[in-house]
């Protein structure tokens, strides 16, 4: 049997549609900062609960501008986490700032307990990372963003509708970013962000950052990038945004009944689920004894396992100048060793997740 990780084709295999609100849009010439994508933002915050939603060009740039919009320059420190996807510091170099990393826990997001001494005159930002569908502690870490005064901004990528105690991520910090990329839960065909806040100012500064800074066409009232959102992306985000909800509970359903067959399984290991939390599952990771055999073993049986991510980002070549050792963060690198992602989709049928735990519990009894 074969179990893909990538769903794009069945989840957009029937969109007549979309494919006729596609055509009615192409004849408005409205390609740019269009009102399918202003209607796409307000969506956007509506569903995550913010006053305002910015669409950017992509994930990356979402982090970008958002640091940019608080002041973050060259030489300034942003705290973060050390087992992120390379996105989140780009947005951060891409600024001329410094990452500061923090190494996570067994949720799969930074340890908040770890940050306290990271914290320094030159820290502008904490960039928590709502790894996997999980959250950060959220609640504890706004107690240490109000008492050294250092500004969260959610890098919320992976969770959208994601929550702690009904508070969603992208509603905690400053600001928040999402990514709309392919891979992601909510995805537009092609790269492409979005930027939540409750702040007016900020909300006017982020229109102005993502697009040349202009106030009209013939006014430019600060330095700003060309990180529009593309008005046809608006048109397929309007199409599948009303289904995020179904999406998000799919996830959920799946990756529980995972967790309620794999469990037995005693070379498997499933991370902690808060009561508090809603874990949206964007990747469905355990950790799995002789991890690198079972990867290899679900892949010649047709099952597209991964590894998020086989070697930590602070020891990735680019980052060498930060000096960090293996061994800096203990728990990121014993992840790296044991962590394995299966297939959990809104797309995958009953079937097919049977299949995933009778091949992992085949692995185990050969070995």
């Amino acid at each position: 049997m074969k179990v893909r990780y990538s769903y794009l084709k069945q989840q957009f295999s029937n969109c007549d549609d979309l494919w006729k609100n596609l055509k009615k849009f192409v004849l408005t010439e409205d390609f740019t900062l269009g009102k399918p994508l202003k209607k796409f933002e307000d969506s956007f915050a509506k569903l995550i609960g913010t006053k305002y939603a910015v669409g950017v060009n992509s994930g990356t740039d979402a982090l970008k501008i958002s640091l940019k919009c608080i002041g973050v320059k060259s030489g300034d420190e942003v705290i973060t986490a050390a087992n992120t996807f390379v996105a989140t510091v780009g947005g951060i170099l891409e600024l001329g700032a410094i990452p500061v990393f923090v190494d996570c826990d067994d949720t799969f997001c930074l340890d908040v307990n770890k940050i306290k001494k990271k914290i320094s005159k030159k820290t502008k930002a904490i960039i928590p990372v709502h790894f996997t569908g999980y959250m950060t502690n959220m609640p504890e870490l706004m107690k240490i963003s109000k008492k050294y005064r250092v500004p969260i901004i959610e890098d919320a990528c992976q969770s959208i509708l994601g929550e702690i105690n009904k508070k969603k991520a992208g509603t905690w910090g400053e600001l928040s970013a999402f990514s709309l990329h392919p891979l992601k839960n909510i995805n537009v065909w092609s790269d492409g962000g979005i930027i939540t806040t409750d702040n007016k100012k900020h909300y006017q500064k982020l229109l102005l950052l993502r697009n040349h800074g202009l106030i009209d066409r013939d006014t430019v009232k600060i330095p700003g990038y060309n990180s529009r959102l593309d008005t046809i992306q608006a048109v397929v985000g309007n199409w599948i945004l009303p289904k995020a909800k179904k999406i998000a509970n799919t996830r959920i359903k799946n990756a529980n009944y995972y967790d309620k067959h794999l469990s037995k399984i005693n070379s498997i290991r499933i991370p902690n689920r808060p009561k508090n939390f809603k874990i949206v599952y964007h990747l469905y990771i355990v950790f799995a004894k002789k991890r690198d055999a079972l990867l290899k073993y679900c892949l010649k049986k047709g099952i597209e396992a991964k590894v998020h991510y086989p070697k930590p980002m602070y020891l990735q070549n680019f980052l060498k100048n930060l000096k960090h050792k293996k061994g800096d963060f203990p728990v990121t690198d014993a992840h790296t060793k044991s962590i394995i992602t299966f297939p959990c989709d809104q797309h995958l049928t009953k079937k097919q997740l049977d299949y995933v735990i009778s091949t992992v519990k085949e692995f185990y009894k050969k070995n």
